[in-house]
């Protein structure tokens, strides 16, 4: 009786709600791919091993839970760290191509994608890393070692094509944040997407107005001058905003061989350096200034280096896919196919859907990778806005009740994996949505639990199963 109490402590409710995403991901699945002949358990191949996919996650949840010691997470989580890291390397020389993505090993029928394994043994690192006695992410050292920790898993996995996967480690930088890590760092990912997107979608010139105004809004607000920031802004950047048309007059043109961002870039940045000399003759101390200077100048060589980023870095149908996003290109019949079907999909499903097996978008096969990527646009059509808001439910309570079992846990081991697991979810959970109802580029991201494919599941469930017994092992160790 004793024994049976003790697991009674496990955290149930984060466990059903696991398991009601499985269900919901198995019904989904079979409703996307189902015949006349199929059934939940004999479904059309290659999907027929989808619910032995499901009975072995279950089974290795249970030896989780119930079998391994969990001291082996911490004690070797290094030895997995490294050895998963062996396996990308391997796989970038010996994977094989699936869909433009030297990410899988295969071996006879079966086949794996070790960056799936990956975020669990980087969260384990990590979480070992920063737990021990003394680390503080403030401290030069101990950020190059945690971003060098997320970083050798992002090139390996970048070198195998697979830019989906490498993006999700970026969600460890709200882990960073929680731990320390300074909010500089969060606001410079903000404005490198804006200054990104606004360079390709109006043109370098205006990406450096947007981003002087920024700085100096910033820079004046953080001083209480909150008026005299916002008047000196509209002076500046009407002022600048004339650039373009004086450098096109006759007797200019003939002499100017440069941008009007050019310009604005060597105006901005002589008065930057000038400010940070003058404060370093000076012997001023102020590293608010200090900062958003050294990030002005940043951000002015990463909006000059975007070109050569969208044209030389990015492949092809990256680049086609963010131009399809961003309204740059329309193209619906072809890069764009899949995020204009599903959108359809989602749309017809109105307040209640269509029904469950009533989805014409997805029996007819117009959305492609409908049982994997854009597998949310099945549950939108069939389920319809109250099926979506479930789903969406369901991952809202898992990862709230991850962080607040993590905040509430003594142990930093166990706090720190805790909120790895939650930056995982939450990042897959945001760019498969928003990719399915075409907010962001198409990457090829699996919607956690619920899409089809045997390693993210499993990934999934180990990376899940391991924090709830971190957690129950927590209880046990206070209760002696």
């Amino acid at each position: 009786m004793a024994g049976k109490s003790i697991y009674r402590k496990y955290d149930w409710p984060l466990i059903l709600s696991y398991v009601a995403l499985l269900v919901f991901g198995w019904l989904n699945v079979y409703s996307s791919i189902h015949t006349d002949t199929s059934s939940l358990l004999n479904m059309p191949e290659p999907y027929n091993n989808h619910p032995i996919w499901i009975c072995t996650a279950l089974f290795v949840a249970s030896l989780i839970l119930f079998i391994i010691p969990s001291r082996i997470y911490e004690g070797f989580s290094w030895l997995f760290y490294v050895g998963i890291a062996g396996l990308l390397l391997v796989t970038t020389f010996i994977g094989t191509d699936i869909n433009g993505s030297k990410s899988w090993l295969t071996f006879g029928g079966f086949a794996i994608q070790p960056a799936e394994f990956s975020k669990i043994t980087t969260s384990l690192a990590l979480a070992t890393l920063m737990s021990k006695y003394g680390f503080n992410i403030k401290y030069p050292r101990n950020w190059i070692r945690a971003f060098a920790t997320i970083g050798l898993p992002m090139l390996l996995i970048l070198l195998e094509k697979e830019t989906g996967s490498m993006l999700v480690y970026l969600g460890f930088l709200l882990l960073f944040y929680r731990e320390g890590m300074s909010g500089w760092l969060l606001l410079a990912g903000l404005f490198s997407i804006l200054t990104f997107i606004l360079c390709l979608v109006a043109s370098p010139f205006v990406a450096m107005l947007v981003l002087l105004g920024c700085f100096i809004l910033i820079y004046f607000f953080h001083y209480k001058m909150e008026m005299k920031g916002i008047i000196i802004t509209i002076i500046t950047i009407f002022a600048l905003s004339f650039l373009p048309k004086i450098l096109l007059m006759d007797f200019i043109v003939t002499i100017n061989p440069f941008k009007p961002e050019v310009w604005v870039a060597l105006i901005t940045v002589a008065i930057v350096l000038f400010l940070l000399f003058r404060n370093y003759i000076q012997k001023k101390r102020d590293a608010f200034a200090r900062n958003i200077l050294v990030m002005y100048l940043a951000f002015t060589s990463f909006i000059f280096s975007v070109e050569f980023i969208f044209h030389n870095v990015l492949q092809d149908h990256q680049r086609s896919r963010i131009e399809v996003v961003l309204g740059i290109k329309d193209d619906p019949k072809g890069i764009g196919y899949n995020v204009h079907q599903s959108l359809i999909a989602i749309g017809s499903g109105g307040f209640s859907g269509k029904g469950y097996l009533q989805g014409t978008q997805t029996r007819l096969n117009f959305v492609p990778e409908q049982t994997t990527d854009f597998i949310f646009c099945t549950v939108g059509e069939e389920w319809g806005f109250l099926g979506a808001l479930a789903i969406l439910g369901i991952y809202f309570f898992m990862l709230c009740r991850i962080i607040n079992r993590a905040e509430k846990n003594s142990d930093n081991f166990t706090r720190i994996y805790g909120y790895c697991v939650a930056c995982c979810l939450l990042t897959h959970i945001v760019i498969n949505i928003s990719m399915t109802i075409g907010m962001m580029p198409v990457i090829g991201i699996p919607l956690p639990f619920i899409s089809y494919g045997g390693s993210s599941l499993i990934a999934f469930t180990i990376l899940l199963f391991i924090f709830i017994r971190l957690d129950f092992d927590q209880w046990k160790y206070l209760k002696q």
